[in-house]
C-alpha cells in the first residue's frame, strides 16, 4: 500500500505552488522576443508551407487546470490578446494534444520550470545590486562601525603575522598610513569581501587590507633597513650677552625604542658607536627648553639608556615612520609669554622644519594646555600628541629628540647647531598667523579710504604694571583718530589672535601681554610703554627686537619716576630710584619683588607725540 506524501505551504499543496510558479514563469518568458516559440506544421509531414508560430499559453497547462481551480490564479482558456488576435485553427489544436500526453507534458513542464528557476538563483548573485536596506544585521553594523562584518563567507587569505606588532605611523613614499594599534597576540583579522558593494562603502582600512601589500618587515628586516646607532648632545647652554642658561638637547638616529611607562629611551648600539653615555650606559635629560634651576626638579627625568642588541631592548607595540619629540610643558607654562619661549617656539625650531612629518610626546602633560593650544600643535604635527605621563606602549622610530632647542625666548638667530635652518621670528608670526587661519597681512594705510580710521588695541593689564590712566590714554587716541578697542587676554586664545590681528597699532604696559605682536600683520605698530627701572635690556630683547625681527614698526615710551607707582611706595633716596640696576644684579626673585611690582601712569602731554608716531609709521 502506498502512501501519498503531500506538502503545504501557506495552505497549499507543493503542486499547485509548482503549478503557480510556471504559471507566472513561462507567462513572463512568452513576452519576451527571445525565448523560442513552437513551431507547428500543418499535417502529419513537414510542409514546405509557412509555418505558424504558437507563443505558449496556459492551454499548455491544461495538467495543472485541476490544482489550480480553486486557486485565485485561475485564468479564462481562451487565448490572450482578445478578439483582434489571430486564432489557431481547433484542428491544430486538437492534433496538438492528441500528439502530447497530458501528464508527460505537465511533467515537463515542471521539469523546466524548476531548471529555469535553478539558472535564475545561480546567476542572480552575480548581476545583483548591492542594496543596505536587504543587507543582514550583522553586515549593516560593520558598514556603520567602518569596520569588517564578524563573520564572512568569502575566502580568507593567510595571514602572516610577525613576531612582533609592526604597526606603522607616518608616511611612506608619500602614501598616507593610518595609525592602527594590533594585538601583540592572536590570529590576524579577516576581510569581509562583500560582492557587488559599492566601493564607497567600503572603508579605507578594509581597501587597503584587500589589496595586495608589501608584507610587514621580520624583525632582523627592520634591523638590516636601520642605520647606524648614533646620539648627538648639545649641552652648551652659555649664551654670551644673555643671561638665561640653555637646557641641554639631544638627537638620536638608529633603533630607537620609548617606553613612556618606562620614562626611557633605548637605543639599540652594538657597536657602541654612539657616545655621551655615562659609565652605565645612560643619559639624562631633563626635556624643558629653559634650564632654571629652581624649575628643573619638577621636570620628569627621561633616560636614554645603550642597549647592545634589538633582543635586549623592549619589543615594540607601534613602529612609526616619522621622528620623534619627547619635550615637557612644566615649569612657567599658562604664561603666554613662557608658553611660547619655553615650548611652542623651541619646537618650531626643532620641529618646523618636518613639515608635520613628526611624533609629539609631551610629559609633565596638561590637558587644557594641550587643548589650549591644538592649533599650533597640529599645525606642527599631522598626529595625534602621545601622553608620555600615561601611554603604556612602546614606540619605534629611526629618528627622535629629547628636548627642544631653543635660542633667545622671542629672539631667533642663525646657529650651527640652534638655528641651522636659519629659521627667523618672521617665519614664526606667519606660521602662527597660519595656524589660527588670520588672513590679514598688512595694516590699514592712512588716506587709502576716505574717512578710514586705523584701529588701536590696548591691552589691559588686572594684576601688577596696570596702566591706571588708560580712560584717559583711550580718549587721547580717538581723539586722534583712531578706533581703540581695550581688551585683556585670556584663555581663549584663537578670539584673542583674531582681536590682535585686526589692530593696526598694539598698545600695551611691559609684560606678557606684548607677545601678542606674534598676531599682528606685517608692518603694524607696536608701541611698548617701558616701567621705570632700568628695564631697557628687558624692552629691548623681550619684545622691541622681536618687533622688529618680525618686520614690525616698533616704538617704546620710558616712563621717568613721576609716573610710578613706586614713588608712593618709597622714598626718592631709595635704590629703586638712585641706582635701580643694581636690583638687577641681585636676581629674579629682587627684581620681581620691587621694579616688576609697579603701576604706571603716563603724563599726557609727554605720551601724545609717541601716538603722533604711530600714525606717521602707518603713513610709511
Amino acid at each position: 500500500m502506498r502512501t501519498a506524501l503531500t506538502l503545504e505551504v501557506g495552505g497549499k499543496s507543493m503542486s499547485t505552488l509548482v503549478c503557480e510558479l510556471a504559471v507566472v514563469l513561462f507567462s513572463f518568458l512568452a513576452t519576451s522576443p527571445h525565448f523560442p516559440q513552437l513551431l507547428l506544421y500543418h499535417g502529419d509531414t513537414q510542409s514546405t508551407a509557412t509555418p505558424h508560430t504558437l507563443p505558449l499559453t496556459p492551454h499548455l497547462l491544461s495538467p495543472c487546470r485541476s490544482e489550480m481551480s480553486s486557486t485565485a490564479y485561475s485564468r479564462p482558456s481562451k487565448l490572450p490578446g482578445g478578439a483582434g488576435e489571430r486564432r489557431l485553427p481547433p484542428r491544430l489544436m486538437r492534433g496538438l494534444t492528441g500528439k502530447i500526453e497530458p501528464k508527460k507534458l505537465g511533467l515537463g513542464l515542471l521539469a523546466g520550470g524548476c531548471l529555469a528557476l535553478l539558472t535564475y538563483v545561480s546567476l542572480a548573485k552575480l548581476f545583483a545590486i548591492y542594496s543596505p536596506v536587504f543587507a543582514s544585521t550583522a553586515n549593516a553594523s560593520g558598514l556603520l562601525q567602518n569596520s569588517p562584518p564578524a563573520s564572512s563567507s568569502a575566502p580568507q587569505k593567510e595571514a602572516i603575522t610577525p613576531p612582533e606588532d609592526t604597526t606603522f605611523v607616518g608616511r611612506k613614499n608619500d602614501d598616507p598610513v593610518d595609525p592602527v594599534d594590533f594585538p601583540e597576540e592572536g590570529p590576524a583579522v579577516a576581510v569581509s569581501e562583500e560582492p557587488g558593494l559599492p566601493e564607497a562603502l567600503v572603508s579605507r582600512k578594509e581597501k587597503e587590507a584587500a589589496l595586495p601589500s608589501e608584507p610587514n618587515p621580520s624583525e632582523k628586516d627592520q634591523d638590516k633597513s636601520i642605520g647606524d646607532a648614533k646620539m648627538a648632545c648639545d649641552e652648551n647652554g652659555i649664551d654670551e650677552g644673555f643671561p638665561y642658561a640653555r637646557p641641554a638637547v639631544c638627537e638620536l638616529a638608529g633603533d630607537i625604542r620609548v617606553s613612556p611607562k618606562q620614562k626611557t629611551m633605548y637605543l639599540v648600539n652594538p657597536s657602541g658607536a654612539a657616545g655621551g653615555f655615562d659609565e652605565k650606559g645612560e643619559k639624562k635629560v631633563r626635556p624643558y627648553a629653559r634650564n632654571d634651576d629652581f624649575l628643573l626638579p619638577a621636570v620628569v627625568e627621561v633616560t636614554v639608556k645603550s642597549l647592545p642588541s634589538a633582543e635586549a631592548a623592549p619589543q615594540c607595540t607601534k613602529r612609526h615612520r616619522v621622528p620623534a619629540v619627547v619635550f615637557s610643558v612644566a615649569g612657567y607654562t599658562d604664561n603666554f609669554f613662557h608658553d611660547n619661549t619655553d615650548v611652542m617656539i623651541p619646537l618650531f625650531l626643532t620641529a618646523g622644519h618636518l613639515k608635520g612629518e613628526v611624533q609629539l610626546l609631551i610629559t609633565n602633560y596638561k590637558p587644557w594646555w594641550v587643548q589650549k593650544y591644538t592649533p599650533l600643535l597640529s599645525k606642527l604635527s599631522n598626529y595625534p600628541v602621545i601622553n608620555f605621563d600615561e601611554d603604556a606602549g612602546v614606540h619605534c622610530f629611526t629618528q627622535g629628540f629629547v628636548g627642544m632647542y631653543r635660542d633667545r625666548d622671542l629672539i631667533l638667530s642663525p646657529h650651527p647647531t640652534r638655528n641651522p635652518r636659519n629659521v627667523t621670528m618672521l617665519d614664526y608670526n606667519r606660521f602662527v598667523r597660519a595656524a589660527y587661519g588670520l588672513r590679514r597681512e598688512q595694516p590699514a594705510v592712512l588716506g587709502e579710504e576716505p574717512g578710514m580710521r586705523p584701529q588701536m588695541l590696548i591691552i589691559s593689564r588686572s594684576g601688577t604694571r596696570k596702566l591706571l590712566n588708560l580712560d584717559e590714554v583711550a580718549a587721547a587716541a580717538t581723539a586722534l583718530g583712531f578706533n581703540v578697542t581695550v581688551a585683556e587676554a585670556g584663555a581663549d586664545v584663537p578670539a584673542f589672535a583674531a582681536l590682535v590681528n585686526s589692530a593696526d597699532v598694539l598698545l600695551a604696559v611691559h609684560g606678557a601681554g606684548l607677545t601678542n605682536q606674534i598676531f599682528l600683520p606685517t608692518n603694524a605698530v607696536v608701541l611698548q610703554i617701558v616701567p621705570w627701572g632700568n628695564m631697557n635690556w628687558q624692552a629691548t630683547n623681550f619684545f622691541g627686537q622681536p618687533a622688529r625681527d618680525m618686520q614690525l614698526r616698533y616704538l617704546e615710551y620710558f616712563v621717568d619716576e613721576n609716573e610710578t607707582s613706586l614713588k608712593d611706595k618709597y622714598p626718592k633716596d631709595h635704590v629703586v630710584f638712585k641706582d635701580p640696576k643694581a636690583l638687577h644684579t641681585q636676581g629674579w626673585q629682587v627684581l620681581a619683588e620691587t621694579i616688576m611690582k609697579q603701576d604706571v601712569q603716563v603724563n599726557l602731554t609727554r605720551f601724545q607725540p609717541f601716538l603722533l608716531q604711530a600714525i606717521d609709521k602707518l603713513q610709511e
